[in-house]
C-alpha cells in the first residue's frame, strides 16, 4: 500500500522544467546559427537585429496592398501581374526586406483573387511557408498539422469552424505554398464602403482575410479581431496591493 506522502523540511523535491523540452527543430536551428556566426556568415549582433526586426513585422503591409489594390484598378493589374514589383511601391522590398542587404528566403510571391464564384484559402501542407513580409509571422493554427490536412480534404467544413460559410454555388480553391513560391488571397471589398478611403479600408483587411479563412466586414477593424482586454489587477491599483499582501 502507497504510504502518504509527508511533507518535511528534510525532504528534496527536483524542480519542475520552466519550459518545455526542446524540439530538434530548435536544436537544430541553434546549432546552425551558432555554425554560421563561428564560421563568419554573421554575428551574434547581425542575428539579432534580423530577429528584432522579423518580430516586429505584422499584416499592415498586407493589408495596405489589397486596400490600394480596391481603389486603383492599374495598381491592382499590376499587382496581379508581377507582386514582388508592386509591393515595392508600398514599401515591401522581397529582395532586401531587412533593408539591410539580408535577402528574403523565397522571390516568388503569387496573389490571389477571389471573385463572386471563387473563394481561395492558403496553406502549406509541408510545413508553414508562408508571405512573412506582407502578414507577418503565421498564426500557430497555420503551421498545426490539424490545419495543414484537414484544409486539403475538407475545405468547407475547415473554414465553417472559423465562421466562414461559403454558399454551394463558390467554388473553393486551396493552394499549398512551397518552398520557392508564397500565396496571399485578394478578397473581394466588401458592399458598404464605396466612399471610403484607402486607409479605412486598410483597417478592415485582416491577416485572416488574405489567409483565406475569413472575409473583409466593414464593422470588423484588425484591431477588432484580437481584443485587448484590461488586467484584472493592474499593477499600483488596490486589488493588485491586496494581492500582494497575501
Amino acid at each position: 500500500m502507497e504510504q502518504p506522502h509527508e511533507h518535511d523540511g528534510g525532504h528534496d523535491h527536483p524542480a519542475a522544467p520552466m519550459v518545455d523540452e526542446i524540439t530538434d527543430f530548435e536544436v537544430l536551428e541553434i546549432a546552425v546559427r551558432e555554425l554560421a556566426i563561428e564560421k563568419g556568415l554573421f554575428t551574434a549582433e547581425d542575428h539579432r537585429k534580423f530577429t528584432e526586426w522579423a518580430e516586429q513585422i505584422g499584416p499592415a503591409a498586407g493589408s495596405r496592398l489589397v486596400a490600394k489594390a480596391w481603389t486603383d484598378p492599374a495598381f491592382k493589374a499590376r499587382l496581379l501581374a508581377d507582386p514582388v514589383a508592386a509591393c515595392r511601391e508600398i514599401g515591401v522590398d522581397w529582395t532586401e526586406p531587412t533593408g539591410s542587404g539580408t535577402p528574403s528566403d523565397y522571390m516568388s510571391l503569387r496573389v490571389l483573387e477571389d471573385t463572386p464564384t471563387v473563394h481561395h484559402v492558403i496553406v502549406c501542407t509541408l510545413c508553414s511557408c508562408y508571405p512573412r513580409p506582407l502578414l507577418g509571422h503565421s498564426p500557430y493554427w497555420y503551421r498545426s498539422p490539424n490545419y495543414r490536412r484537414r484544409i486539403i480534404r475538407w475545405p468547407r467544413p475547415v473554414l465553417a469552424e472559423f465562421g466562414l460559410n461559403l454558399p454551394p454555388e463558390v467554388e473553393v480553391r486551396v493552394e499549398d505554398s512551397n518552398q520557392k513560391c508564397r500565396f496571399m488571397v485578394l478578397p473581394m471589398r466588401p458592399a458598404g464602403t464605396e466612399n471610403w478611403t484607402e486607409e479605412q479600408l486598410a483597417e478592415i483587411v485582416t491577416r485572416d482575410c488574405m489567409i483565406g479563412v475569413a472575409l473583409p466586414r466593414p464593422d470588423r477593424k484588425m484591431d477588432d479581431v484580437r481584443p485587448v482586454h484590461e488586467a484584472r489587477r493592474p499593477v499600483g491599483s488596490q486589488a493588485h496591493q491586496a494581492a500582494a499582501g497575501e
